[in-house]
């Protein structure tokens, strides 16, 4: 029986889900192989016909993931996309996990194919920013980004980012909550 058209990719998409889930909670040297490919439902032998190495894997994972995550905040406002991604819910991982701040300690050890990947995404990221900036404040309309907005989307960058990763770390979760909520209220004014 020949397999559809779209398995190779229903099938690779499987496998990057998995390990983005995986990798995003437990690190790139706490995941194996087998345990991304158990997590998908499929035997180790399927992740060759996929990627050459376990760093190829992390790199289009992290990219995967991110994509996801543009995806679900695509037409949200600036404060609903700020209270979406600092919230309780997102630093728990129960809906998403964004592969900057669930990553940001791990990629610092990777190859430059995986850190490559993460800055893409990072780029991405404060250009999206930047995006939700000029269209709460200019009704949709383009603007060229100056170099204050720039820097005013990198500022708001750290302070999304590190405020979850941060909220992860600590073991606090009154202390965790009360950092999401004085990030946001910063963002928010």
């Amino acid at each position: 029986m020949a397999w559809h058209a779209g398995h190779k990719n229903t099938t690779r998409q499987r496998i990057l889900s998995s390990a983005a889930k995986l990798f995003a909670l437990n690190g790139y040297e706490q995941v194996g192989i087998n345990s991304v490919m158990a997590e998908a439902g499929l035997t180790r032998g399927a992740f060759y016909s996929h990627f050459k190495s376990k760093s190829e894997l992390y790199a289009e994972a992290v990219l995967n993931s991110a994509s996801k995550i543009g995806t679900t905040f695509l037409n949200t406002s600036a404060e609903t996309f700020v209270k979406t991604y600092l919230s309780t819910m997102h630093r728990e991982g129960e809906f998403v996990r964004c592969p900057l701040a669930f990553m940001v300690t791990d990629i610092t050890q990777r190859d430059s194919q995986v850190r490559d990947a993460y800055t893409k995404v990072f780029k991405g990221f404060v250009n999206r920013l930047t995006e939700l900036d000029t269209k709460q404040h200019n009704q949709g309309e383009p603007d060229i980004k100056s170099e204050q907005e720039m820097t005013q989307a990198l500022q708001k960058a750290a302070l999304l980012i590190g405020g979850i990763a941060i909220s992860r770390a600590i073991n606090d979760d009154e202390l965790a909550d009360r950092l999401l909520t004085a990030c946001q209220s910063k963002l928010l004014g």
